[in-house]
């Protein structure tokens, strides 16, 4: 404020100091830019660090994707590669089952032993060929064993349990191809085998210590 006064009577009073006021004005918006500036700032900066932080995340989710892409591609080759093997043998093995006397059918390679021994003996024979005593799934295949004309050992007992007849992977016996009136050895007889080839249903029980053919199978597909 400015005073004024005029002559001897010197009259006093206030006059409002505009080019103060200005300066206040002016101090005031530079410090509200300075604030707005050092907001943005502030602001800019947590952008950043979210943008920084998001682009590592991305990195990290890109660089995962990556390794796992890595990892099935090898597992994939991995695969691969066992299962052109397990077909090379496979392979090798078929051509020495065909030309060791071995028969196909229906899924599975069937060898009847020359040699006639007792139950457990003729297993023994085809476990050793990396084979078992068969398995009789179905009518097809108890007739196409039937063809053989030849009383053989199959692959089932009732050893464990008298009267519970099991095949030799463990499965109970459910669909039966026994003979007329067999079994009936009881406790005595207690393997079985195609005694009865000549009749539509084939299957006997017989003692196991008797000697007989035995017919190995090994399966080539389920």
């Amino acid at each position: 404020m400015k005073m004024v006064y005029h002559g001897e009577d010197r009259v006093y009073g206030n006059i409002p100091d505009v080019s103060a006021r200005s300066e206040d004005r002016k101090g005031a918006a530079a410090e509200a830019g300075i604030k707005r500036y050092r907001l943005a700032v502030v602001i800019l900066g947590i952008l950043c660090v979210i943008q920084a932080a998001v682009i590592i995340f991305l990195l990290l989710s890109l660089l995962s994707e990556r390794r796992e892409f890595e990892r099935t591609k090898l597992d994939v080759e991995a695969g691969f590669k066992n299962l052109t093997e397990e077909r090379e043998d496979l392979k090798r093995k078929l051509n020495s089952l065909a030309q060791g006397g071995w028969e196909y059918f229906s899924g599975s390679f069937y060898y009847i032993s020359s040699i006639e021994k007792t139950w457990k003996g003729s297993r023994d024979d085809c476990i050793q060929k990396g084979a078992d005593l068969v398995i009789i799934n179905s009518k097809i295949e108890e007739d196409f064993i039937r063809k053989s004309q030849k009383i053989v050992w199959i692959g089932l007992t009732d050893s464990e349990t008298e009267g519970t007849w099991k095949w030799v992977d463990g499965t109970p016996l459910n669909e039966s191809y026994w003979a007329s009136e067999e079994p009936n050895g009881g406790e005595t007889e207690n393997c079985g085998n195609t005694f009865h080839y000549e009749k539509e249903n084939s299957l006997n029980d017989s003692p196991c210590s008797m000697s007989h053919s035995g017919i190995c199978e090994v399966k080539v597909r389920p």
